[in-house]
């Protein structure tokens, strides 16, 4: 039914997108909103990597700063301290695996290009560091453009939009001419659920996914146990995992070719009855 990018080249890497891909998500943060996402020491993220490459993940997504309501951000210095050595030990243990650095710091991406990432994934849409779109491509990175309203610190406080599916879209438009601009090419949108909406906002972008394919670049959808589930079944992130893979079919429905998830099992075999049934 839609025709995006098929391919993204990850700095020499590529992924096909023939069929849709998951990206699963390493949280090297004491406070992420999801306690299964945790890490304590390189045993238990090494043997948590392993699963998500031997389940299907195609791409490991590093963060060192946690992008929860009401977070603040952290200082370089200290992302860096977090997500290095985590970078290092995956790279040498599984040498072929595809990191993508979860970012708004440009010279975290330096550093993690000189590791061997392959993708920037940045909630900020460059609006925080006015040096990532010239560093990105410097590295010849692909790069996940986000829609955020506002920063973590205060993007949840009272959200509003006269057409949320229009701002987002001409974000998106203005955005990805800067970044043509600059020399990058391979661009994946993500519309930033929980990002300075609210759940009503979120269930209308939802909805309405498919809108976005006029763009004609692939589409990240990020909900993996987020509050438009678990809040709205009166539940927790970790009971979140059933409706997060109900919204996660609706997504591939609306075209979605990456799914970025905290259980990489579930979105695969998701994926896989998916394409069955299409």
């Amino acid at each position: 039914m839609f025709n995006p990018q098929q391919t993204i080249n990850c700095n020499g890497q590529l992924l096909m997108l023939t069929s849709p891909i998951v990206m699963g998500i390493l949280n090297i943060t004491p406070d992420s909103f999801y306690t299964g996402s945790r890490f304590s020491n390189d045993s238990k993220l090494l043997s948590t990597v392993e699963a998500m490459l031997i389940n299907g993940a195609a791409i490991l997504d590093v963060g060192g700063m946690s992008s929860r309501p009401g977070a603040k951000l952290i200082s370089v210095e200290e992302e860096l301290e977090r997500v290095v050595p985590v970078i290092k030990v995956i790279k040498k243990q599984f040498p072929k695996a595809v990191i993508s650095i979860d970012t708004v710091h440009s010279r975290v991406v330096e550093k993690g290009a000189d590791l061997g990432i392959g993708m920037v994934n940045d909630i900020s849409g460059g609006q925080i560091d006015p040096l990532m779109y010239e560093t990105v491509a410097k590295y010849m990175l692909s790069y996940v453009l986000m829609h955020m309203q506002g920063i973590p610190e205060n993007m949840q406080n009272n959200p509003r939009y006269n057409d949320i599916k229009l701002v987002i879209l001409d974000y998106f438009i203005k955005e990805i001419e800067k970044l043509r601009s600059f020399g990058i090419k391979d661009i994946i949108l993500d519309v930033g659920f929980g990002f300075g909406k609210t759940i009503e906002h979120n269930y209308e972008i939802l909805k309405n996914l498919h809108a976005f394919q006029i763009l004609d670049l692939p589409v990240l959808t990020g909900i993996s146990r987020k509050s438009m589930v678990y809040k709205f079944l009166k539940t927790t992130p970790d009971d979140a995992l059933i409706g997060t893979t109900a919204l996660h079919w609706k997504a591939l429905d609306e075209g979605t070719k990456i799914l970025r998830v905290h259980d990489v099992k579930a979105a695969v075999q998701t994926i896989q009855l998916w394409e069955k049934l299409r």
